[in-house]
């Protein structure tokens, strides 16, 4: 998700997402399905997400 996508859902559901946290990874559109590069970068941002 971008930032863009992220001010998209909060205009669009806000108050169904008053309580949810979203987490922008700042990764562009332009992979292709399970591309390596993808992946990796996944890997990378959600880890310190995760509890």
């Amino acid at each position: 998700m971008e930032r863009k996508h992220r001010t998209k859902l909060r205009r669009r559901y806000g108050a169904a997402l008053k309580s949810a946290r979203l987490i922008c990874l700042e990764i562009a559109d332009e992979y292709g399905f399970m591309d390596p590069e993808l992946v990796r970068l996944l890997e990378s941002r959600v880890t310190p997400h995760l509890r």
